[in-house]
């Protein structure tokens, strides 16, 4: 039919840089309903890490509906900063309403893989540009398996087989219980709260089998079996591999994109917002679905 053959021509993916990313445009909500587009999308998660769809209007409700098809939705674990009607979205935004802000602001403005001071982190994120400057408020990817490709070779056979100690401790805020507590006493705090694991630096895609580089310097204690010195070392190479500028895409935010990414193979951290601009976007971590490993 001529119509579904023009749908058909429009709803293109194209990737984005030749170590990460894939767009997709031309879709809409409808068009990702379709089994054959979504599972191209899913497709594209798992070979590129990351999918941007560009400007596609989604209700909340819509992406949770999408959210749901890669696998669970997971409620945010702070109560306030969910959305009122769908807890599993997070609001990130620095808006306020009626003298209250309206979500949580300054996420993520460091390089990081989601949530590796947790045993089991969701494998998946979504990200909706619900009102997004494009002008600041960017947000950086490089791959991790890109990351891993790229270490010395005497670096590959020196973290083959070692552990990173991951932790939330450097990145956890400061609340008003915390008041007085000593940085000794806040970090003791903090761990108890939230202890150390330990995961292998060097892991494998579930899925394309690729190797990766698991882990960063601000949700990381450091390396078992690693001095000082050695851990430093570690740090400053893995930090200078992230951050080289040839092997960055930065996604410059149109409203309504929508961004999907692997939590494990995906590095990203956010840029700054510039003053008095406004930035609103809602987030959903996705735990394991059947859908995950197909």
């Amino acid at each position: 039919m001529p119509g579904r053959r023009l749908r058909e021509t429009l709803v293109k993916f194209t990737d984005i840089t030749p170590y990460i990313g894939a767009e997709l445009t031309g879709a809409t909500y409808q068009d990702l309903e379709r089994p054959e587009v979504f599972d191209e999308l899913v497709r594209n998660v798992h070979e590129r890490q990351l999918v941007v769809v560009r400007s596609i209007e989604l209700t909340a409700k819509q992406q949770i509906a999408l959210a749901s098809r890669l696998g669970r939705p997971v409620p945010f674990v702070i109560s306030k900063y969910r959305h009122p009607e769908f807890p599993e979205i997070m609001i990130s935004s620095n808006e306020v309403r009626n003298d209250k802000p309206i979500g949580v602001a300054r996420v993520g403005n460091f390089w990081h893989q989601d949530s590796t001071f947790v045993a089991d982190p969701a494998p998946f994120t979504m990200l909706h540009g619900v009102n997004v400057p494009g002008t600041s408020g960017h947000t950086l990817f490089a791959s991790a398996v890109d990351v891993y490709d790229r270490l010395p070779e005497e670096w590959k056979r020196k973290l083959a087989d070692r552990t990173g100690i991951h932790t939330v401790a450097k990145r956890l805020r400061i609340r008003p219980e915390h008041v007085g507590l000593s940085a000794a006493e806040f970090k003791a705090q903090a761990e108890t709260e939230h202890p150390p694991v330990r995961h292998p630096l060097v892991r494998h895609d579930e899925v394309t089998g690729r190797p990766y580089l698991y882990g960063s310097r601000e949700y990381m204690e450091g390396v078992a079996g690693f001095d000082a010195n050695e851990t430093e070392e570690f740090f400053t190479l893995v930090d200078g591999l992230i951050q080289d500028p040839e092997h960055v895409y930065t996604h410059r935010w149109t409203t309504n994109d929508l961004l999907v990414w692997k939590t494990r193979t995906t590095y990203h951290a956010a840029t700054d917002v510039e003053p008095g601009v406004n930035r609103t976007v809602h987030r959903v971590s996705i735990e394991s679905g059947e859908q995950w490993a197909a």
